[in-house]
């Protein structure tokens, strides 16, 4: 393991850009959404420690998004929607007292890169899809650190993303990796055997592959111990989330496929675990609250105190853990394999789920046919001729292709089944 390359999340590694004393000034990426509004919940609570400059969203909440500005006397707010640009000055206007200078305004799909690239010392990178790996790479090249709750970027774009970050540069923002993060603090590289990403299981967790036929939208945005957008939560229900998660904890971790272990654990109060050489396994755990991780990811080197809820040891409680049916859940599996073909794969992968997961929630796809439309996709795409010499063009030309061949493949499904 010793001559593997650096990985992208080192505990043991600090990268500091150097931006000037007082609060850390950090950029937020997908202000409205999930992660976005708990971290500024986590920075309005610690004004000494953390100073917002600028927010970007998608522009369908111009309202929350004005409010968020005022609250946080940001310098810049970005959306990616053109047409909301004169909803959100006339939001901010009434949320700032007449006379007073409004943040400066940018719109359109490259705002938040713009933003990215901004001066601070942290970008918060909450943005939902492929959409952020160009803020990701932004804010890599103007040496800002990371922390990246935007899994998807690092895995449609993992070469490129490994190409610019410097050691201790990215500081993950999902649960599970910055489980690992932490619990990889205790011991060297050569000294881990074996990551454990843990799951919930989702909504369906239990249920045969023939008792997920007739699920519903709503069945699957039901899930029993998480509360998140929609996108990520069918993915939960799919697992495709998890299979995201091997590929990124194998980008950030630099540890082989067939080291990476998936368990179920539907309480979710152990986040992920780290399995040593000598036999003891270091687990994280905190109560199911995504502002501890915001907190690793904002707040690295140092914790910041009450940044999420803690556990009642005087309590009785019962953790579970149980194998993954990768029969019901093909999803960990398909993502392994494409992780393992790297190049394009994993863009093709991705892209393909997004448009599926949509095609799901507007009834024109069943649960079944989320799956079995992306390993189609997979399978026509075969084996990526790009291998480790990625560009951007040869992600998009393969999120391009991904993305029309599904909707081919999701409208043929629904013409089957309403012939049927």
């Amino acid at each position: 393991m010793t001559d593997a390359p650096a990985p992208l999340a080192d505990p043991h590694l600090v990268y500091d850009p150097l931006v000037g004393d007082g609060p850390k000034d950090v950029v937020i990426l997908g202000s409205t959404g999930s992660i976005g509004t708990q971290a500024i919940d986590l920075v309005l609570r610690n004004p000494g420690r953390f100073r917002v400059t600028a927010l970007s969203a998608n522009g369908g909440r111009v309202a929350l998004l004005a409010e968020q500005a005022r609250r946080l006397r940001v310098r810049k707010v970005a959306v990616a929607r053109e047409d909301v640009v004169p909803a959100l000055r006339e939001a901010l206007s009434a949320q700032y007292d007449a006379g007073e200078p409004l943040p400066e305004i940018l719109a359109g799909p490259d705002a938040a890169t713009q933003i990215a690239a901004s001066d601070c010392h942290t970008v918060l990178n909450g943005i939902t899809g492929s959409i952020g790996l160009a803020p990701t790479l932004a804010a890599l090249e103007a040496g800002r650190t990371l922390a990246l709750a935007n899994k998807e970027s690092l895995i449609v774009g993992g070469p490129l993303v490994k190409a610019l970050a410097k050691p201790g540069q990215i500081i993950p923002v999902d649960s599970e990796h910055a489980a690992l993060f932490q619990a990889l603090a205790a011991g060297t590289r050569a000294d881990v055997r074996r990551l454990v990403v843990t799951a919930s299981g989702g909504p369906f967790r239990g249920r045969t592959r023939e008792q997920l036929a007739d699920v519903t939208v709503e069945d699957a945005l039901a899930h029993p111990t998480w509360a998140m957008g929609p996108v990520i939560t069918i993915n939960s229900a799919t697992l495709v989330n998890k299979g995201l998660e091997v590929i990124e904890a194998h980008l950030l971790y630099d540890i082989p496929f067939d080291r990476i272990e998936v368990v179920v654990h539907p309480q979710s109060y152990v986040h992920s675990m780290v399995e040593f050489t000598d036999g003891s396994t270091l687990a994280q755990a905190t109560p199911p609250d995504m502002r501890g991780p915001i907190a690793i990811g904002l707040g690295w080197p140092e914790r910041v105190p009450d940044a999420a809820p803690v556990f009642d040891w005087s309590k009785a409680s019962t953790w579970e853990f149980f194998p993954l049916d990768n029969e019901a859940f093909p999803s960990v599996n398909l993502a392994r394999h494409v992780g393992e073909l790297a190049g394009t794969a994993p863009a093709v992968f991705n892209a393909a789920n997004e448009e599926c997961v949509e095609a799901f929630r507007a009834g024109v796809l069943p649960y079944l046919g989320i799956m079995e439309t992306v390993t189609r996709v997979v399978e026509e795409h075969g084996t990526p001729a790009t291998g480790t010499s990625l560009t951007v063009p040869d992600v998009l030309e393969a999120e391009t292709w991904a993305r029309r061949r599904a909707r081919e493949l999701t409208v043929r499904t629904a013409s089957a089944e309403a012939r049927a």
